[in-house]
């Protein structure tokens, strides 16, 4: 393909962003697909999960991730102060635990215009494979962004003692890794050549903070939504809901409305683990003092109780702890990434900063907790895929 430029007025002076393909060709090309979407759900996704990469790929939003980096674009003119390039190439090991965050990353890499190995996790049920396999039947294979995932593009998958781990870090000028401080620390000891990084994204936990006074269905519809689609193996899952402004009593009451809001509200029948693990997590919770109740066919558990009792660790099985702000910030666990809040008003300046100052990486909307971008886990990371060079003047 041959080379493109692109011109945005950022800050600080007008920069140009050099491509290897036209970018309104490739990000047509992804919105094309939203059409053979609708009408076709491969088994691997769940439908929630379809739905959200559909609007995943709107034009709009593509394109408004190039504005947020480099500025407004603009056309023509001279005098550049910088000129971006996408860096040769990038590794990414996708986590195994939250697999929709594999098509998400591609989509999101691929229009850099860097050529992009991605390793899928080897326990997990690789979405992105599925993904790249019917973006590949649906595409103009004439078109852009077809050419480009056939010339840039690998996917494969293996564990983590494979020799092809060395072999993808050696080669790559960017590493990206999603994982557990273990696999993050295996990839960052690999041998690599100078003056190539490593952006890792390790083991993070979020919690939803939610006003008593707040609590109708219609927000405990949205709480369930964000909650099944990863259970607590999700980073942007809520493993803990804080329930400001209530007592114990009032935890109770929600994580009983919750239990019976779940077969209206998720529709999806438990699988048989997830049925035992729901059994056991209950008979657990009740041992540790929560006062723990399933949901219909045991498909949750949730539990109601203070921010001392000791945390349950059930893969959907979600604690309502009565707390004040302060008693939530200082039981806040030293890895939080997500604050999805719903305080029946706007948060607070105050609030923000105080969660800031234990580390919250993201303190957003209940509902968009599992949105993700160019910024995750407060790293530019997608800034980072391209090699800025300064122009003097």
């Amino acid at each position: 393909m041959s080379e493109h430029l692109r011109r945005y007025l950022g800050p600080g002076g007008p920069v140009d962003v050099l491509l290897p393909f036209h970018l309104d060709e490739v990000i047509d090309g992804w919105e094309s697909l939203r059409v053979p979407m609708t009408r076709e759900v491969p088994d691997a996704f769940a439908r929630d999960e379809w739905a959200y990469l559909i609007g995943f790929l709107e034009g709009a939003k593509l394109r408004a991730v190039f504005e947020e980096t480099f500025g407004t674009a603009i056309d023509g003119g001279e005098g550049s102060i910088a000129l971006f390039r996408p860096v040769g190439s990038i590794a990414v090991w996708l986590p195994n635990n939250v697999s929709l965050l594999g098509p998400l990353t591609l989509i999101l890499l691929s229009v850099t215009g860097a050529r992009l190995r991605l390793k899928g996790g080897s326990s997990s049920e690789d979405l992105a494979a599925a993904f790249l396999a019917f973006a590949r039947a649906h595409l103009d294979p004439n078109g852009a962004l077809a050419r480009h995932l056939d010339g840039a593009v690998r996917h494969e998958v293996f564990d983590r003692s494979d020799p092809r781990n060395a072999e993808l870090a050696g080669e790559a000028d960017l590493r990206i890794v999603f994982g557990s401080d273990e696999g993050v620390r295996a990839v960052d000891s690999l041998a690599h050549r100078p003056g190539s990084t490593t952006i890792a994204f390790r083991d993070r936990a979020s919690e939803a903070w939610i006003a008593s006074a707040a609590v109708d269905r219609e927000l405990r519809r949205t709480l369930l939504s964000v909650f099944a689609v990863y259970g607590q193996a999700g980073c942007t899952s809520p493993r803990r809901v804080v329930l400001l402004g209530a007592d114990r009593a009032a935890a109770r009451s929600l994580a009983e409305e919750l239990a019976g809001d779940w077969d209206a509200l998720v529709r999806r029948p438990p699988a048989p683990h997830e049925a035992s693990s729901a059994i056991l997590g209950e008979q657990w919770a009740r041992a540790l003092g929560w006062d723990a109740v399933c949901a219909s066919r045991h498909a949750a558990v949730f539990a109601a109780g203070t921010p001392d009792l000791e945390r349950i660790d059930v893969p959907l099985g979600l604690s309502i702890v009565a707390a004040t702000v302060e008693e939530a910030l200082d039981s806040l666990p030293e890895n939080i990434q997500t604050i999805g809040y719903a305080l029946g008003e706007p948060i607070t300046d105050g609030l923000v900063r105080r969660l800031a100052s234990r580390g919250a990486a993201r303190v957003v909307p209940l509902a968009t907790m599992h949105h993700f971008g160019p910024v995750w886990d407060g790293i530019e990371f997608w800034r980072r895929c391209f090699v800025r060079m300064e122009v003097g003047r």
